[in-house]
């Protein structure tokens, strides 16, 4: 099955207004009724707005899901940079004792998205929608890997990457884990992981 073709957001205000309501009506009643029973007549309804003036903006459901996957990733994107920007001049030592700070500010901007755990496993079990996760992850890794880079005029770009990847995956999964895993507490479990990544970076210098 291909990939969505999403359309790209408007950028008059009114539109994009009008936009932004649909995906908080999309992410709330995912939250409500699940992947399999939403749909685009319970989001235009619950919006206040006509089916055909939905379809202005998104072809069909899984273009409104692929939306909301992309805003919710923006947003975490946004969390890596500012980190990125605060932390990366001090190296790698600097980004290890704060890489507690992302994965709190992370796992913040994920729970005020309405309905994330629901855009979250709509990305991980629709083949239509894998390739946006995908590229969020691949994105967070690059960006690591140049933060990283600068401090390492000898590394393996390939074995950076790949490093990077494996531990970009593992603070993704955990927060995501912590959605239904009730057995432990999420500081701990942040605590945790942001112990075994500042072990990779640690190693990397």
């Amino acid at each position: 099955m291909s990939p969505v073709s999403a359309k790209a957001p408007p950028k008059q205000q009114r539109a994009r207004q009008t936009y932004d309501l649909l995906l908080d009506v999309a992410g709330e009643l995912l939250a409500e009724v699940g992947i399999e029973r939403v749909s685009t007549n319970l989001i235009a309804a619950r919006a206040g707005l006509t089916p055909p003036a939905l379809y202005r903006y998104f072809g069909d459901k899984y273009a409104v899901l692929e939306a909301l996957g992309r805003r919710l990733m923006a947003r975490q994107n946004a969390v890596l940079e500012a980190w990125i920007a605060r932390h990366a001049g001090g190296g790698l030592a600097a980004m290890a004792d704060h890489i507690g700070d992302l994965l709190a500010e992370n796992a913040a901007v994920t729970r005020a998205e309405p309905g994330a755990v629901w855009i979250l496993r709509a990305l991980h079990a629709t083949p239509r929608l894998v390739h946006v996760r995908l590229e969020s992850h691949r994105y967070v890794t690059a960006r690591l890997a140049d933060a990283c880079a600068r401090h390492l005029p000898g590394a393996d770009p390939e074995t950076l990457w790949r490093r990077l990847r494996l531990a970009v995956e593992l603070g993704f999964a955990a927060d995501e884990m912590l959605y239904e895993e009730t057995r432990v507490a999420s500081d701990a479990v942040l605590a945790d992981v942001a112990a075994m990544l500042r072990g990779v970076l640690r190693e990397l210098g």
